[in-house]
């Protein structure tokens, strides 16, 4: 079964009962950048931690890094987003997934919340 989590940071977090973790950002966070123009995706093979910056994704408003939310290995980024990055706006919590990670520690998807606690914290944070 797929597990949802969801961080702080506005990264959504699919994860498959083999321990695949599929990253992206959540609708909240393209609304708050507009219309995505650019897509820096990190390069498979690439060791991350929590907090880094692995990605960028720029709108006409802004550009925003995008951050690991857990430790793994990069096995694959979304080729399709480096041709249309407009691609997230549509359906950023789904195919528009940024990246997968092969988890190093899945006790770290503790620390994310699932969605009533995203939810909870957006309307904390209005």
């Amino acid at each position: 079964m797929t597990r949802i989590y969801f961080s702080e940071d506005h990264e959504w977090v699919s994860v498959d009962a083999d321990g695949l973790a599929t990253i992206g950002i959540t609708d909240h966070a393209q609304q708050a950048l507009g219309d995505i123009v650019f897509v820096e995706l990190p390069a498979p093979g690439r060791n991350v931690a929590p907090k880094e910056a692995v990605a960028v994704v720029e709108s006409v408003k802004a550009a925003s890094d995008v951050y690991a939310p857990l430790t793994g290995m990069v096995v694959e980024h979304n080729e399709a987003l480096t041709k249309d990055p407009a691609l997230i706006n549509q359906e950023p919590e789904g195919t528009a997934w940024l990246f997968k990670l092969r988890l190093s520690d899945a006790g770290e998807l503790t620390g994310l919340l699932d969605r009533a606690g995203y939810d909870a914290f957006l309307a904390s944070a209005s």
